[in-house]
């Protein structure tokens, strides 16, 4: 029996995925529990149109819509985009991800640890903004427009963070006229500080143009391939203005996530090569990334 199990999960790599959905999903409900909802701060994406729900339900109804509940049934729709048009497996996790958070938001008390709308919306964008690179990071998602922002980010190359604020500009002005115009601006700070740690800690999308200036090509060229799926133009026959010596120049563009791995490749290969790297470079053409 417990073979069958093990055939069925395979691969440590699902329990690595297990515990990130976890942390993500701790970090999310932190963010909402302890700073959102205490400050009457919106987060972004679906869980901010979760709150808006929740929000509506208790002031203007005689019920009120728990804010775990309205966040998982407004992911379901949009799994099917996730599961056509990104990836299965991706999907899958992410499904997991989302019941996680709302099983820790429900689970978890709402705390007031500041009354500082300020703070809380600083505070809440950072936490929630951690939480979703780091599970974009490792091949999660927070679910809900994540989904339409990587569709969006594979046809159009822009970041994460920026395709996230611009959808998110309708929940500020809910956030305004329900709690008045101050909370708007409150609202936008949090999604604003969420975008932007979120492209910081999500560093697959951020691509580096390397050129390399080497002695030994081919050895360099082999480790880098051993490391990464990367193509490298060799261009043969340069020749330094100092010691009028030949050498050859690499070109490649890594992302950011692999420039460790670039490291220990040049390292390993030629640690006297001269590298040069130039950050956040746009790219037109092809150019290889994980599936997700």
């Amino acid at each position: 029996m417990a073979q069958k199990f093990f055939k069925l999960f395979p691969h440590a790599d699902y329990a690595a995925k297990f515990s990130f959905s976890i942390v993500y999903a701790l970090l999310a409900a932190i963010s909402v529990n302890f700073f959102y909802q205490p400050g009457h701060i919106y987060s972004s994406g679906i869980t901010g149109v979760a709150q808006i729900i929740t929000t509506i339900s208790s002031k203007y109804f005689s019920f009120s819509i728990p804010f775990s509940l309205a966040l998982l049934m407004l992911n379901i729709p949009l799994f099917f985009l996730g599961w056509f048009k990104i990836g299965h497996k991706f999907t899958i996790f992410t499904g997991i991800t989302v019941v996680l958070t709302s099983l820790f938001t429900q689970i978890l008390p709402e705390e007031i640890l500041s009354k500082d709308p300020i703070i809380c919306a600083i505070f809440g964008g950072a936490v929630m903004g951690a939480g979703i690179g780091y599970a974009l990071r490792n091949g999660l998602s927070s679910g809900g427009l994540d989904f339409v922002s990587i569709a969006i980010r594979k046809k159009t190359g822009k970041t994460i963070g920026s395709i996230s604020i611009v959808f998110n500009v309708m929940i500020m002005f809910i956030a305004g006229i329900l709690f008045g115009w101050a909370y708007a601006l409150y609202s936008a700070l949090a999604i604003f500080v969420c975008g932007k740690v979120t492209d910081a800690v999500y560093t697959k999308q951020k691509k580096m143009q390397v050129t390399i200036i080497t002695r030994f090509p081919n050895e360099v060229i082999e480790h880098i391939q051993e490391k990464m799926r990367r193509g490298i133009t060799i261009i043969n026959e340069a020749e330094g203005a100092y010691k009028h010596e030949k050498q050859t120049v690499l070109i490649t563009v890594v992302t950011r996530y692999e420039l460790p791995l670039l490291r220990l490749a040049m390292k390993e290969a030629d640690p006297h090569a001269f590298v040069s790297i130039a950050e956040n470079v746009q790219i037109l053409g092809r150019f290889y990334e994980e599936k997700l």
